[in-house]
């Protein structure tokens, strides 16, 4: 004896699946990064487009920030780092190399890149330190010293 199978609408079973690609499983990868690039210009730490942004990690200690972004193969006088209005922005150019023969493969990323980082505190711009050395580029940026409390004495009139 057969059962009727019961469905209640909004199921996870009953809403329709994407067809999957599997002839062209990069392009999955593209459309999610296109979706991505979308949202963070949604909320303004985007790359512009055309650009990639490479792999970077901010760090906050007591008195900086500390940027660490990976910039393999990319000379010092192509950067460009720039803060104002609280947001550190690195930018510049990766120009492919000329090649004999013909190329099969290309994992690497070429053309402009852009990383921008919003400062949570004012830093001292004048002091910003920036250093390039085995393919990565080190910015530290000094915090604002806040006034701190102190006690006033109170003299006799």
């Amino acid at each position: 004896m057969t059962l009727p199978v019961h469905h209640r609408p909004g199921r996870l079973l009953d809403r329709p699946f994407p067809a999957l690609r599997w002839d062209e499983p990069v392009a999955d990868f593209d459309e999610l990064f296109e979706r991505m690039n979308r949202f963070l210009q949604a909320v303004g730490t985007a790359p512009a487009a055309g650009s990639w942004s490479p792999l970077a990690d901010l760090q906050e200690t007591d008195d900086v920030y500390i940027v660490e972004a990976e910039l393999p193969g990319i000379k010092r006088e192509d950067i460009d780092v720039e803060v104002g209005d609280r947001e550190l922005s690195i930018t510049g150019e990766c120009e492919e190399r000329g090649r004999e023969g013909v190329l099969r493969r290309s994992t690497r990323r070429t053309r402009r890149f852009e990383y921008r980082a919003l400062l949570p505190a004012d830093v001292k711009a004048e002091e910003i330190t920036a250093t390039l050395a085995d393919g990565v580029l080190t910015v530290t940026v000094p915090k604002a010293q806040a006034a701190k409390p102190h006690h006033v004495e109170i003299t006799q009139a």
